[in-house]
């Protein structure tokens, strides 16, 4: 079905979620297992290979593989040019802003000034721009949420899926800046040279996650299929399911 296409697969959250869609779709007969002990497999149907979430819009911008699966809070901060075909509806986050429990911006008001941690600063920039507020932002890569304890920043915009991580840091949300599900990703050169495979590939893992077959949050529905800039404007708060910048 595939057509011996080259999927890049993101390790982590989404992987095995991504090998059970692919699976289930009849794309490649997978086992995430497999990919304990080698990164690439050879399938009938497709090569895979696992990667860091951040390389995947990487490997296939730059033509190494075909299409990818990666969250759509990777592409928020990629510069990457790549062309978003399905919403996966897996792997389902939301990046917000949160502030500490009591202060002024946990009860609405926000400061003249403002520094806010942040591991997503493309997104989180866009977000305030929106808004029309001036904010001094503090990239981390660690736990951005111990920053407003230590006096480091006032608040933060971070992924979230559950809450209990902003909860158990006495934080409140105060905005959603965005949400995030999986993503098929392909580039310019295999949309045009490989456009049967591909579209044959978006089309099976459309249906798959219409049926309601998506592995993860349950829910099912069409896909939505995107082609939109990664440098287009942001929305404003509680933002559709595009949030902060998007890829083409």
């Amino acid at each position: 079905m595939s057509d011996g296409l080259r999927l890049a697969l993101p390790g982590g959250a989404l992987f095995e979620d991504a090998c059970r869609l692919l699976s289930d779709a009849g794309v490649a007969d997978i086992d995430a297992g497999r990919f304990d002990r080698q990164l690439k497999i050879a399938t009938p149907t497709a090569t895979v290979v696992k990667v860091r979430p951040t390389d995947v819009p990487v490997y296939v911008e730059m033509g190494a593989c075909d299409a990818g699966i990666v969250g759509k809070d990777i592409l928020w901060e990629s510069p990457r040019d790549c062309y978003e075909l399905v919403d996966l509806h897996f792997g389902a986050c939301r990046l917000v802003l949160a502030a500490p429990q009591g202060s002024p911006l946990a009860e609405g008001r926000f400061p003249q000034s403002l520094r806010a941690a942040t591991k997503y600063p493309i997104a989180a920039r866009r977000f305030f721009d929106s808004l029309g507020l001036a904010v001094e932002l503090i990239k981390l890569h660690g736990s951005v949420e111990l920053a407003p304890a230590m006096g480091l920043a006032d608040c933060v915009v971070d992924i979230t899926a559950t809450g209990r991580t902003l909860v158990a840091n006495h934080l409140v949300e105060v905005a959603e800046a965005g949400r995030s599900t999986a993503r098929l990703i392909s580039n310019q050169a295999s949309l045009k040279t490989r456009s049967e495979a591909v579209n044959q590939l978006a089309a099976a893992l459309r249906r798959t996650v219409t049926a309601g077959i998506q592995p993860g949050s349950g829910r099912s529905g069409p896909a939505a299929s995107e082609s939109v800039s990664s440098e287009s404007a942001l929305g404003v708060s509680a933002l559709p399911d595009g949030g902060p910048g998007t890829s083409r």
